[in-house]
């Protein structure tokens, strides 16, 4: 706009000049060899111009002929520099798509045309590179670490060279060759930074990290961080050789970064062993309210020494409560509990978790505590059972590294701070499974069933029997004539010692049948006598039972005897005498009427071992009273 405002002002100028020029009186007169020229002065004033324009013209057109080789010269210099240049364009167009083949003649093309251009000497490493002529590429590279203006340029393709063959030494070389040629390259100084965090040189990655945030390649945030990781390394490394200097590092990477998880459990750890349990406290205490994490909550638990489980309960406690609702707070609680011995406080604990964001490990610490608590097989299994199919806890995991324990770098890109406290990726779905709160009520334990027919003496006196397996010791079946000479030979207290000594206790099924010859106060002996005289009465219809009667083991008999002679009435039991006396007892009279009204065929029925009922019993009206029965038989534990 300006341009063309200036453009009618001189027009004006111009064309008022000659307006004035033409109202000018007079006339202009030149006189030359006898003529004369006389016109106005706008006249001569055009004729001046004429004459100066084809002056100007006939200069201009002297000095092209004179330049005219030159100007030759330059015209093919900047056609050819246009071939060249099209040519480096249409080489990296081709090599961007992949083609090789077409890359490599158009980069020929370049290189002739554009003689020392540096892309087109790239084009050409590049080119080779995507056609796999290592060996090409990295001459081409090295010679471009003679000239200083492609050294930077020529460092860098070896160092993507090195790092494709798998050689660190030679990349972290070319790498720290390019930092002090250039210390503002930002990938020569990453690239160093990381190749000394991966070897643990923590001394030299801080003095890296320090250029690097000098060069402005990195914020104050990032730097912030990047230095407590590395501090807290560097600490962990020195934690026992230099613990002084470990505590100083790693008190300042927790100050740096309050969220970094492992550097406040080395902090609080180094800070016990120096014995300021309140300086360990409060930094776990700092980290738990920003990242809650289980190894913050187990060293908390042990930030003092010697406690007992309660007092650690009690610490995880108030650690919890400073971030409450969390489930790595409720875990910690209930693995404290556990160790305390506080189940029903580990079942509420896990019971939260369970129910909101149930994990395997909350799974397995159920399990743990049914074994602990009731050492209950069939729950445990049911929980670990669960287990297989819940999510999985979180851990530390970069780059598809899962690792147990934290650390500072990634050994698979060298990268600062890379592994994150995440749930491994590939997780099983959640079967949406409700659990109820049945589930977490902790079994009511069984108690024993009293003995009926026992008297208080005989409860303690079953306390302490030694038990023996009659399959050692068996013991032989009596015959009625046995019997009577062995009661009319000894004396009455040698007849009580007889009749104690006969008396058995049972424990658990007619499968599992234990001896008990300390037990006493049982029903009376004239059972044991009556048991003896209808085995004898029925001992020839004993050996025409089936074979799989007969292989019943010989202590099952005995003890089925045993059992037939314990089921008297305990009143009765208290007015019977004892064998060995030589009276007859009621129960005797009583046996012996029913034993003459019964049918003969019953009587010569063969007599199933173990023994399920007396002889003259004619048992339940069904086998499934009869099961009842025996469950509720009453039972004796060592």
């Amino acid at each position: 706009m300006i341009r063309v405002l200036i453009y009618f002002v001189l027009l004006f100028a111009v064309a008022t000049g000659f307006a004035w020029m033409s109202d000018l009186p007079g006339t202009i007169s030149i006189s030359w060899d006898g003529y004369v020229w006389e016109q106005p002065p706008v006249v001569v004033a055009l004729v001046a111009g004429v004459v100066l324009a084809a002056f100007l013209l006939a200069v201009w057109v002297i000095r092209v002929i004179l330049k005219s080789p030159h100007i030759a010269s330059r015209f093919f210099q900047r056609r050819r520099k246009d071939k060249g240049y099209a040519a480096l364009s249409n080489g990296l167009i081709a090599l961007g798509t992949g083609n090789a083949k077409q890359a490599r003649r158009h980069g020929l093309d370049a290189d002739r045309l554009l003689a020392d251009e540096p892309a087109a000497k790239l084009l050409l490493a590049q080119t080779a590179q995507l056609a796999g002529k290592d060996d090409e590429a990295r001459q081409r590279f090295e010679d471009m670490l003679e000239n200083p203006e492609t050294k930077a340029l020529g460092l860098h393709g070896l160092f993507v060279e090195a790092e494709r063959h798998k050689e660190p030494v030679a990349a972290r070389h070319y790498a720290e060759e390019a930092a002090k040629t250039s210390p503002s390259l930002e990938w020569a100084g990453k690239a160093v930074l990381g190749y000394q965090a991966v070897a643990h040189h923590w001394d030299e990655s801080l003095k890296t990290l320090e250029r690097n945030y000098a060069a402005k390649m990195m914020d104050k945030k990032a730097y912030r961080r990047q230095r407590a990781v590395i501090l807290t390394a560097l600490a962990l490394k020195l934690e026992d050789g230099e613990p002084e200097r470990a505590y100083s590092l790693a008190k300042e990477a927790h100050g740096l970064a309050l969220d970094l998880v492992p550097a406040a459990v080395v902090t609080s750890r180094l800070a016990t062993r120096r014995g300021d349990i309140r300086k360990a406290s409060k930094v776990l205490e700092a980290t738990w309210r920003l990242s809650p994490h289980p190894d913050l909550a187990e060293t908390y638990a042990h930030v003092r020494t010697g406690d007992s489980a309660v007092d650690r309960l009690k610490r995880v406690k108030s650690l919890s409560a400073q971030r409450a609702n969390t489930p790595e707070g409720a875990m910690a609680i209930a693995r404290a509990a556990i160790e305390a011995r506080e189940f029903d406080e580990a079942r509420t604990q896990l019971k939260k978790v369970l129910q909101s964001e149930p994990t395997r490990n909350a799974y397995l610490l159920m399990a743990e505590l049914e074994e602990a608590e009731n050492g209950d097989k069939g729950r445990m299994r049911d929980w670990l059972a669960r287990a297989i199919r819940a999510p999985q806890d979180k851990v530390w995991i970069t780059d598809g590294i899962v690792s147990a324990e934290w650390q500072p770098v990634s050994p698979v890109t060298g990268k600062l701070d890379a592994f994150q406290w995440a749930a491994p990726v590939g997780q099983p779905e959640e079967d949406g499974e409700l659990l109820e709160d049945s589930l977490f009520e902790a079994p009511a334990l069984t108690a024993a069933a009293p003995v009926a027919s026992a008297e208080p003496e005989t409860v303690a006196a079953e306390e302490e029997t030694r038990t023996v397996d009659l399959k050692a010791e068996p013991v032989a079946q009596a015959s009625e004539s046995e019997l009577a000479a062995e009661t009319a030979s000894k004396d009455a207290p040698a007849s009580a010692a007889q009749s104690s000594d006969v008396k058995q206790g049972y424990e658990g099924t007619t499968d599992d049948v234990r001896y008990s010859p300390a037990l006493k106060d049982l029903p009376d002996d004239t059972g044991v006598v009556e048991v003896a005289k209808q085995e004898t009465s029925a001992k020839d219809a004993a050996t025409k039972s089936t074979a799989d009667q007969d292989q019943k083991s010989e202590p099952e008999a005995d003890a089925a005897k045993d059992s037939s002679a314990a089921e008297p009435d305990k009143s009765d039991a208290k007015t019977t005498p004892d064998a060995g006396s030589g009276v007859e007892s009621d129960s005797d009279k009583k046996a012996e009427a029913v034993g003459e009204t019964e049918d003969k065929d019953d009587l010569n029925r063969p007599i199933e071992f173990p023994l399920r009922r007396m002889p003259d019993d004619p048992g339940p009206e069904n086998e499934d009273e009869e099961e009842v029965k025996k469950s509720q038989r009453p039972r004796f534990f060592n």
